[in-house]
């Protein structure tokens, strides 16, 4: 299917966010399209337009075992609004044994290749479980979010994972952001009003000073160009 790269993406030019997500439903199905919520403000935009556009709308989440209280609440929230039931995804116990015992809990502070290898126990491959059920991957992600993501398209394929990606807000600012989320009533995490501006597992995440870019708090002992999880990496 990687051949139709080009195609798609001369089929998605100049359409909006959300008429990317309903090309997608109309070109792949709506089973076989999910949106990976990482819970922040722009998966939440997207949580409310694939509700919109979809009678039933697979939206799925990676529970880490380290995130906040908040994260969990932005979930219950999104399904009392939304009447929508949350795909999941928890990683595998003995992995995540056989790490900590290996390593201890806080084993990410250690190094960079401890925390990739944390972030790929605990995210990617749960994530990479999930999306065998599926055709094509929707994000939040943005190209001001981090160096990292300055040359992503709007339709990708995906190598690491098998399948195409769909990147609708990757054009848009922060204030296009929240002006959606206003305009919308869209539920987010309380963590937002406290500087908490790109919100993970809790003790690789805090809040940034007024100025700071928007993905400092994430992995701050960490180079700017290390800044992935193993998610976003391949395109």
């Amino acid at each position: 299917m990687k051949e139709n790269l080009e195609k798609y993406k001369k089929d998605i030019q100049n359409m909006s966010a959300k008429e990317i997500i309903q090309w997608a439903f109309d070109s792949f199905g709506e089973k076989n399209v999910i949106l990976a919520s990482s819970l922040s403000v722009e998966d939440q935009v997207l949580t409310d337009m694939v509700c919109e556009l979809a009678e039933s709308p697979r939206v799925l989440t990676l529970d880490t075992g380290r995130l906040f209280q908040e994260s969990y609440d932005v979930i219950q929230m999104s399904m009392d609004k939304y009447k929508i039931s949350y795909e999941i995804s928890f990683p595998e116990a003995k992995e995540v044994l056989d790490l900590v015992t290996e390593k201890g809990p806080n084993l990410f502070y250690n190094s960079v290749m401890d925390r990739k290898e944390c972030c790929y126990v605990r995210k990617v491959r749960p994530l990479k479980k999930s999306l065998e059920k599926a055709s094509l991957w929707i994000t939040g992600i943005r190209k001001d979010q981090s160096v990292t993501r300055e040359n992503l398209s709007h339709v990708e394929w995906d190598n690491h994972f098998g399948l195409y990606k769909i990147n609708p807000i990757l054009d848009w600012s922060e204030k296009d952001v929240w002006k959606y989320i206003k305009k919308n009533k869209v539920p987010y995490s309380s963590l937002q009003d406290k500087g908490f501006l790109s919100i993970g597992c809790a003790p690789c995440t805090r809040a940034v000073e007024k100025g700071q870019d928007i993905r400092a708090g994430r992995w701050w002992w960490e180079a700017p160009e290390s800044k992935e999880c193993g998610l976003h990496v391949s395109a």
